[in-house]
């Protein structure tokens, strides 16, 4: 489904009461320790899990992280762009590149918090109201120690049957260039906070980060305004 229709659809319930706009959650384990991290600096994970709108805003009060930006992964840059990519005819996924510090938040620890608030990793191709391949749930691994992360973590989680389907989230494309969203989509949650879209999809995941996730939660959030500025 193009946005264009999905809030369409939000606006049908604009109205609705907060209690049937509750997002899915879910408690999950941690992922298995890793290594200690290095003093080499900050590091990027790039992950893709629906609309990215909702899935940058998570990061964005997540403690750890310095820069979490909206954007494309998976395709070539010619097609990195939003009317392209919304046709489902790229290879791309709307993406969320996020940086963050591994002395205080390790990449097990972002992936934890992709799989229990950001979306449903056992939605093929869709989250909530959107579908099509651009939506679709994938981890794009930056580094062999990315992948392997991941794949035990997914592993992990299958075998502790914590989900009542199967995951689906990819993590063969490694090392995939990511490209930078319009302008237009950057800090979109946080500047839209009443639009209905965001309203029904978006801010509950904000939410299950805080009561989920409290040691790691930030009142704030980190926008790519501020870290522009930091630069």
């Amino acid at each position: 489904m193009h946005r264009s229709a999905a809030l369409l659809i939000a606006a049908a319930f604009a109205f609705a009461p907060l209690t049937a706009r509750a997002e899915t959650a879910i408690a999950l384990p941690p992922p298995a320790p890793e290594a200690p991290a290095s003093a080499g600096g900050l590091e990027t994970a790039v992950l893709a899990g629906g609309c990215f709108w909702g899935v940058q805003a998570i990061y964005q009060h997540t403690k750890g992280v310095t820069n979490a930006v909206s954007g494309y992964a998976g395709g070539a840059q010619k097609d990195a762009d939003y009317r392209a990519v919304s046709s489902g005819s790229t290879a791309h996924a709307e993406s969320v590149k996020v940086t963050f510090d591994p002395r205080q938040i390790s990449y097990g620890k972002i992936l934890q918090i992709y799989f229990a608030v950001a979306h449903d990793p056992t939605q093929l191709n869709r989250q909530g109201p959107d579908s099509g391949t651009q939506y679709r749930s994938e981890i794009f691994p930056q580094s062999e120690a990315q992948r392997k992360t991941a794949l035990a973590y997914i592993a992990q989680l299958d075998q502790a049957h914590v989900f009542k389907r199967p995951i689906v989230t990819k993590t063969g494309t490694m090392t995939a260039a990511f490209f930078a969203a319009e302008d237009y989509h950057q800090d979109y949650a946080t500047l839209h906070p009443t639009q209905p879209y965001i309203a029904i999809n978006d801010l509950p995941k904000v939410e299950n980060l805080k009561t989920m996730f409290p040691a790691l939660w930030r009142d704030t959030p980190v926008t790519v305004a501020q870290a522009a500025k930091g630069n």
